[in-house]
């Protein structure tokens, strides 16, 4: 029996106790109001439930009266074993064994599918992040942003939403003018100029660029550096896409913040037209020539100036349009992830989104994630000042990078340690768990040897207590997607394939699959058999959120 089923069946005895007393209640009652729960003493069961205490006031009831009444409905549902009653009116539910031993065979024949839920069906969501300047290699930070948005991004879909992963490519601005500036003076061996990009990765573009266009010298200033702009961005630009697939992050649009400048029909920009919008909801004014967000309406620090009295739209403007350009694209919920610079977006986007006539408090979602070092981190021998992200997944590899990343809150500083993420041991957090997945599949190998098969399931026979308590955290697995996904947690998957890593080891160590030496292969081996796949398909189920691989051997 999996939890769903379970919750779903205690939900119908709760509803029939509850109807007899106050049918509006049991009318509003669903499975969250069952809230399963694994007991942190295996001792006294295998699940455990609240749902007398949060319902017994609301009936009149005492809650320990409302608790053993359920008990004893509870006590008739097919697979429960037993009920008992604790403290003030906990419920501590105990399955057969069989019901129990079930889920293994149900795993694994749900394959990559078990995990997922419904938590969060209906949902449209937009994941922004990374978004980092086409100007230069992506470094140590966006690394970290890479590996915790994609992640986020698979753990929302798993929990049932709908979701675009997109790189809002700041490709506008003055800062586009210095890289161009920059490339050229490179292709022309010129002096760099004030403020210049540094690094050799500069003078590789404009080795590049003057062999693209032998001419560069002799065009206008002007036309020269917007041709070794155009050039350098294309290149960088896809330097960063590839780095990134290499790094296994796979973005579903690519949004270039030069389309909100540019005229569309009827000769307007985006921008111009989010100002028409913004001011339709009554939230724009005007003060001396300058036109103003009133942003302050909606929690935010000082009113923001949308378009300057010289006629130029400020960052802010592109802002509001690109949000706006999101709602056109019929996203309910918009999600950014943003760097540990970015703290004073949070009120600002926020605004917009009320300006914009959305809830700043559900439409929208900024994430702040934190800074992150690594001991003994080079700086690029091309950009010279950074840290890039080829040369950390050249140096630790993919899966290290993106499990260790991955496995801490976004808004923690964190520091990591190469040593460690280097070894193969079982101190190495990523190393433990691909070595637990990678042991199914040697079990499975070894099995199949022995000639135990697992089409010959019995799931009564898994009753030692380290096969109650493998299966009681495989159990938990659809649950903490669900609840990772709702609360923008993917390092909770991290830290969950880590226990259940713990559980299968210790049961391995007690629980035989092959039968000893000559011994004749036994039912209990066949049962199993089917734990250990289980365990591999969520182990695999978990590790595939995390963008990391498992291997079957190692």
């Amino acid at each position: 029996m999996n939890p769903d089923l379970l919750a779903s069946s205690l939900l119908a005895a709760v509803t029939a106790a509850v109807e007899r007393r106050d049918g509006a209640v049991a009318a509003s009652l669903s499975v969250g109001d069952i809230a399963l729960e694994r007991p942190r003493n295996r001792d006294h069961g295998d699940w455990a439930t609240s749902v007398a205490l949060k319902l017994a006031k609301r009936i009149g009831l005492a809650p320990r009266a409302l608790a053993e009444e359920l008990a004893a409905a509870f006590g008739t549902i097919e697979g429960v074993a037993s009920v008992e009653v604790a403290g003030p009116g906990f419920l501590n539910i105990r399955l057969e064994a069989g019901a129990a031993g079930a889920l293994a065979a149900a795993i694994v024949a749900a394959g990559d599918a078990y995990g997922g839920n419904d938590a969060l069906a209906g949902q449209s969501i937009n994941l922004e992040f990374v978004s980092a300047n086409p100007t230069g290699p992506l470094h140590i930070g966006h690394t970290r942003w890479a590996a915790l948005g994609d992640s986020l991004a698979r753990v929302l879909q798993a929990a049932g939403a709908r979701v675009t992963s997109e790189f809002y490519i700041n490709d506008a601005g003055a800062q586009m003018e210095t890289f161009g500036e920059s490339v050229l003076a490179a292709a022309l061996g010129e002096p760099a100029p004030e403020n210049a990009y540094p690094g050799q990765y500069i003078a590789d573009l404009g080795a590049r660029a003057l062999e693209a266009r032998p001419d560069l010298a002799d065009l206008p200033r002007e036309e020269a550096v917007v041709v070794a702009r155009e050039l350098a961005y294309g290149w960088q630009l896809g330097e960063i896409r590839e780095s990134l697939e290499r790094f296994n992050v796979h973005f579903d649009v690519w949004f270039s913040e030069r389309t909100l400048h540019e005229a569309g029909e009827g000769g307007r920009t985006a921008i111009e037209d989010a100002v028409d919008r913004l001011r339709a909801q009554g939230h724009v004014f005007d003060d001396g020539d300058a036109v103003w967000v009133r942003t302050t309406d909606f929690g935010d620090d000082k009113d923001r100036v949308i378009r300057r009295g010289n006629g130029v739209h400020t960052y802010f403007g592109a802002d509001a349009a690109y949000y706006l350009s999101k709602k056109d694209r019929g996203f309910a919920r918009t999600i950014y992830l943003l760097g540990a610079d970015h703290h004073g977006y949070v009120h600002r986007l926020k605004a917009l989104a009320g300006a914009a006539g959305d809830d700043p408090e559900n439409d929208i979602e900024v994430l702040i994630g934190q800074l992150v070092s690594i001991n003994g981190a080079r700086l690029s021998k091309r950009a010279g000042n950074i840290i890039e992200l080829d040369d950390l997944r050249d140096w630790l590899g993919t899966d290290a990078l993106r499990y260790s990343l991955a496995r801490y809150p976004a808004d923690s500083p964190l520091t990591l340690d190469p040593e460690l993420l280097q070894k193969r041991t079982n101190d190495n957090p990523v190393f433990y768990v691909q070595y637990a997945h990678a042991r199914t599949h040697q079990v499975a190998r070894n099995a199949a040897a022995a000639g135990v098969d697992g089409s010959l399931f019995a799931a009564e026979l898994l009753t030692d207590e380290t096969e109650s308590i493998l299966l009681g955290a495989l159990a938990e697995f659809p649950r903490i997607v669900a609840q990772a996904a709702s609360l923008r947690e993917p390092h909770r998957v991290a830290r969950y394939l880590e226990e259940l890593a713990a559980a299968f080891h210790r049961w391995y160590d007690v629980c035989r699959v092959t039968p000893v030496g000559d011994d004749p292969v036994e039912p209990v081996h066949h049962a199993r058999r089917v734990l250990a796949d289980a365990t591999g398909q969520v182990l695999r189920n978990g590790l595939g959120l995390l963008g990391v691989s498992a291997p079957e051997r190692m």
